[in-house]
């Protein structure tokens, strides 16, 4: 089976592992503390903070603002779950924004000024796919009403832009992210104060962590702050290390990888909108492609399925997920319902090649209805 994403994992992340597990010290310690730093240089930041997952690192940003009960964050519907999520965890109310449109499905400046309020505090900024949004468009919506502008750039770790556009941004290590750590995330905030709360909260808001105790040979410590146990250890952070030495290669093979697939889906599968068709920065995570009926999917998935090739859907619109319909019934946000019900997600990972890529779309031509042979590779 041909995966919709696949980590890339080989000898020197079980060497790096092995190190840890020698050294007798597996919780946060000197390589968290490296992996921090190496990130942070990557993003052009001074510092960044190594966190249990992407959700733990929203969580932690909002809870640092001091957001809380009474106040709304908006976020976008068209995302993983967590993004949502954190608001609520946070004692906040989440007010879900369309996207721009089904070829840019980036949270809407327009909708996010049409759901401000007096309570609307934050807006939480999702770069989709690893596709960036406009930074000085948003930053000026945030200066414009007086809002905390975070990002969600679990889609988007090595792109020097992410992380300047608001006060902080979180990362994923996720296993089907562009770099793994299994399960990891991080943090980089624009103010140092802000990151350094984080960084306390993180590990139940302790002044000191065990390895800090042991290299000042003092077992004292107090808590000044409420926190959470959303740290990183050592096995993570090594893996993280030897991950980062190839994320810009990697970023790159995805970059060409998709170019590939624009091209051959334009020409071969003229009814498949391929999304962000104008140019601009990404990582390219993932590969979402707009099919020309809602009604072909579960058959065009079906097809790539019994061709050896697995899709995917990114994503279920949160709004429209039970628990989130439940709380909060009678959203409507039809752009975001359009993509939603139009989009598959097709694999996109550095470790296919050429033929790989030319296979899914001569499957998905197809499974459309253009059964036309691709020669690209020969």
């Amino acid at each position: 089976m041909l995966l919709v994403s696949k980590p890339c994992l080989g000898t020197k992340e079980r060497e790096a592992l092995s190190k840890v597990i020698d050294s007798g010290w597996i919780t946060m310690g000197e390589r968290v503390r490296e992996f921090e730093l190496a990130f942070a240089r990557i993003h052009h930041a001074d510092d960044s903070v190594a966190v249990a997952s992407c959700t733990a690192a929203l969580h932690l940003i909002l809870h640092a603002l001091e957001i809380g009960p009474g106040d709304e964050v908006l976020v976008p519907s068209m995302t993983f779950v967590a993004t949502a999520n954190c608001a609520l965890y946070a004692g906040a109310t989440p007010v879900f924004v369309d996207i721009e449109s089904l070829d840019v499905p980036l949270m809407s400046i327009e909708d996010a000024e049409a759901k401000c309020t007096a309570r609307t505090k934050a807006v939480i900024l999702m770069h989709y796919a690893g596709y960036l949004a406009d930074r000085d468009a948003w930053q000026a919506f945030a200066r414009r009403r007086g809002l905390l502008l975070i990002e969600d750039a679990a889609h988007a770790p090595g792109q020097a832009e992410v992380g300047t556009y608001g006060v902080a941004a979180a990362f994923s290590f996720y296993g089907n992210k562009n770099m793994t750590t299994a399960e990891g995330g991080a943090i980089i905030a624009s103010d140092s104060g802000l990151l350094e709360r984080i960084r306390q909260m993180r590990g139940h808001g302790m002044t000191s962590g065990t390895h800090q105790r042991l290299t000042s040979r003092t077992p004292n410590y107090d808590v000044t702050m409420l926190g959470f146990n959303y740290r990183m250890d050592e096995l993570r952070a090594a893996i993280g290390l030897v991950q980062l030495e190839r994320l810009a290669e990697w970023n790159r093979t995805r970059s060409h990888l998709a170019g590939i697939y624009r091209a051959l889906i334009d020409e071969y599968c003229p009814s498949v909108h391929v999304a962000f068709s104008t140019p601009r920065t990404s990582t390219h995570h993932i590969m979402p492609v707009l099919l020309p009926d809602a009604d072909v999917r579960s058959a065009v998935i079906g097809h790539l399925r019994d061709c050896g090739i697995q899709t995917t859907i990114h994503y279920p619109p949160v709004h429209q997920l039970s628990y989130y319909r439940n709380r909060y019934p009678g959203v409507r946000l039809p752009r975001t319902e359009e993509f939603a019900r139009r989009e598959l997600t097709l694999p996109l990972h550095p470790q296919m090649t050429l033929r790989s890529v030319e296979d899914v779309v001569e499957a998905l031509a197809s499974a459309v209805g253009f059964d036309r042979k691709l020669s690209v590779a020969e």
